[in-house]
């Protein structure tokens, strides 16, 4: 692997992560320079059968959805279930500083090697696990032994019950958020967790629910209960609270506007070409204005469905915030997106051309870390990281025959 320059160069991650929510977390830390070991079963991750794959290739090593979040990563393939194979996942976290995992609660302590086992070898270990309700350690949920997927966290916490045309058609929000934010506070927390083990020498239990991470993101429907003591209902494109705030047609698609300050609003009001309406009572303060929605939005409405995209921007740009409704294909054309180098092309094993992933948004001026590496071929580094841990040639080669552990 190439090397990096992240400000985590020197960290070494135990990742057993799979699906989306853990991958999509060790990431975070593989991008900004951590060496991160993907723990893999013999037989591979399964997600590496998950599309879509290059049209050209036959190998199917691994689809998109494993490439894109499994980049900057090592592969060791070991049996978790043998007694071989734990002892090497033991040995491995002897000098680790993270370990995550996504299991259902009580997997990795009935397999022997949970977060107690590993931290008496290891007390300096941070170990995280991202699950559907969390785990006992930090308090235990009545569905702590139900599985979940970014569909079930977005219905349970919050997501999809705000987020549709109307209250009778709740939706789930295209990105898989109910994996992705969890996945980013986990990283937090082990951040966190990995400053205090650093300064004390003391590691911890990092536990991340992604009911409770969806519920902290749709914070904002818990104020407004609380406040108004009312459940809020999916909004459409418009916002509860501020106006105008949401899409808007034009003449070749559709672009966002939003005005949450009166100063934005005047702003618009000019160069819609209604002045006196910055000033009008009904519409001069965000609130008046909320009072008001139906009649704000038509009037924005009105203007924008008659004006291309490239009209709306020429008319708006710098002086309100707006943008396109953009598709992957406009994104792919804008020069934003190019200067911010943000899509990154990656090698596809199996395919003769290259494949693009999205960069990290993290930048830093001095460790900027970034995407310099594809996924791992299963075990693709499992001889090099067992030769490390001090293992023998022939001890490597009598694991594989006994199939305790596969590398290429």
């Amino acid at each position: 692997m190439a090397a990096t320059f992240g400000a985590l160069a020197g960290v070494k991650v135990i990742d057993l992560t799979q699906m989306l929510a853990g991958p999509y977390c060790t990431m975070l830390l593989a991008d900004q320079g951590a060496d991160v070991i993907k723990i893999e079963p013999v037989g591979g991750d399964p997600t590496r059968q998950f599309g879509p794959f290059p049209e050209d290739d036959t190998a199917h090593h691994f689809g998109g959805y494993f490439q894109s979040t499994n980049r900057n990563k090592k592969s060791v393939a070991i049996d978790l279930k043998s007694e071989a194979g734990k002892a090497l996942l033991r040995r491995l976290t002897k000098d680790a500083d993270i370990v995550v995992e996504n299991f259902r609660a009580g997997v990795m302590d009935r397999l022997g090697i949970g977060y107690e086992v590993l931290a008496a070898e290891n007390p300096k270990l941070v170990y995280a696990a991202i699950r559907g309700f969390g785990d006992p350690r930090t308090g235990s949920s009545p569905y702590v032994d139900r599985p979940a997927f970014d569909v079930v966290a977005q219905a349970m916490g919050g997501a999809m019950g705000i987020t549709g045309p109307d209250a009778a058609t709740p939706l789930k929000i295209g990105p898989g958020v109910g994996d992705i934010f969890p996945a980013a506070l986990a990283a937090f927390g082990i951040m966190a967790a990995l400053h205090h083990a650093v300064r004390t020498g003391v590691g911890q239990f990092v536990d991340v629910a992604m009911y409770d991470g969806i519920l902290a993101m749709c914070e904002r429907i818990v104020y407004q209960y609380s406040y108004l003591g009312k459940s809020p209902s999916p909004e459409g494109n418009q916002h509860p609270i501020l106006c105008p705030f949401g899409t808007f047609s034009a003449k070749d698609g559709q672009v966002t506007i939003g005005c949450p300050r009166d100063s934005f609003w005047r702003e618009l009001c000019v160069v819609m070409g209604y002045p006196d309406l910055a000033t009008d009572p009904k519409f001069a303060t965000n609130n008046a204005r909320l009072a008001h929605a139906e009649e704000t939005i038509a009037m924005v409405e009105a203007w924008s469905a008659s004006r291309t995209k490239a009209e709306i921007t020429l008319a708006l740009d710098g002086k309100v915030p707006f943008g396109p409704v953009n598709t992957a294909a406009d994104i792919y054309a804008d020069p934003h997106v190019a200067a911010r180098q943000m899509l990154v092309e990656l090698e596809h094993p199996g395919s003769a051309r290259p494949v693009t992933v999205a960069s990290t948004p993290i930048r830093m001026t001095a460790t900027p870390g970034g995407v310099v590496h594809r996924a791992p071929l299963v075990g693709e580094n499992t001889s090099d990281v067992l030769l490390a841990l001090g293992l023998s040639s022939a001890e490597i080669d009598a694991l594989k025959l006994n199939r305790v552990i596969a590398g290429v």
